[in-house]
This record gives structure tokens, C-alpha cells and sequence, in this order.
């Protein structure tokens, strides 16, 4: 009966261990989105917005392509693209910074700087949210932006299609 047993429990040690689910802090977060702005590819950052935000985007991409289409020989609000950075010049530096902690939300500094002009830099602050994915992990997720002049990823947005 003993080798039983010792046969038994030791197979239970041969078993893959249970995955636990890998998620990003709120640091990572900041340092995929600087490393997409510095780039100037904002893909992978689709996948780490908000249901909420991305669906804000996408309708914002809509009408701007509406806009396009209806007066075509000027350029529309979003002519520039989805307004990531408080202002629209290239930093070739951005570094996530200080993270702030609010219960299910945090804020990550993003820090962008001017290699040719030191004190042109600028802070802008991913707002993030802890969401639950399909699968029922907790996940943190971009929900804003709030940009170093005051305004927002949301208000701009918004604003854009105003006039």
C-alpha cells in the first residue's frame, strides 16, 4: 500500500502548477505607452484602453472620417491623429514616472522631454483604472490622459468636432 501512496503523491508533484495570470503594473503601463509614442505607433496601446475610452476613439475616428469625407479639400478635426500628448510636437525622450494609487485607480506620470531644447519638457498623466479582462483577471487599463496644459484625452476629443 505504501508505494501506492508514495507513487500517488509523488505524480501530484509532476503536474504543471496552476498559471497564475501575469497583469501589468501601472509602471509598465506607462513605460509601453512612452515606448509607442516615441515610436510614433500607438497600436499596442489599443489593447491596454478602457472599453470606455477605445469606444470614445473609435467614435471619434468615425465622424472625423465623416468630416473627411464631406469636405474633402480641408483637413479634418483629427487631421493630426488622436491627440496622445498635451502638445503635438515630436519628444524624442518620454519616461513613465511617479505612480499614484487611488483604490482601483492610479496615475503614472509621463514625463517628455526635447533633446534640443532642455526646458521645452512637459508632464503629461495616463489616468489608469483596475478593470476586470474576459477573463476575470483585474487589469489595469487607460481610462485618460491629462495633459500638462489642463485639458484631457476625453475633452479633446469631444471638443474637436464642436465648431
Amino acid at each position: 500500500m505504501r508505494p501506492v501512496i508514495t507513487t500517488i503523491l509523488f505524480s501530484t508533484l509532476c503536474l504543471p502548477a496552476a498559471a497564475q495570470p501575469v497583469t501589468l503594473t501601472p509602471q509598465q503601463v506607462g513605460q509601453i505607452f512612452c515606448i509607442a509614442r516615441l515610436g510614433n505607433d500607438m497600436a499596442p496601446v489599443g489593447g491596454l484602453l478602457t472599453a470606455d475610452l477605445a469606444a470614445t476613439i473609435s467614435a471619434a475616428e468615425a465622424r472625423n472620417e465623416e468630416v473627411r469625407r464631406g469636405h474633402p479639400d480641408e483637413k479634418p478635426p483629427l487631421g493630426d491623429g488622436i491627440p496622445w500628448q498635451a502638445f503635438p510636437d515630436y519628444a524624442d525622450q518620454c519616461e513613465a514616472g511617479k505612480v499614484t494609487f487611488m483604490m482601483d485607480e492610479a496615475r503614472v506620470a509621463l514625463d517628455y522631454a526635447f533633446t534640443t531644447y532642455p526646458d521645452a519638457g512637459f508632464t503629461d498623466t495616463l489616468s489608469l483604472r483596475l478593470v476586470e479582462d474576459p477573463l476575470g483577471t483585474r487589469v489595469w487599463r487607460i481610462d485618460d490622459i491629462a495633459y500638462a496644459n489642463g485639458a484631457n484625452l476625453r475633452a479633446a476629443l469631444a471638443s474637436a468636432f464642436l465648431d
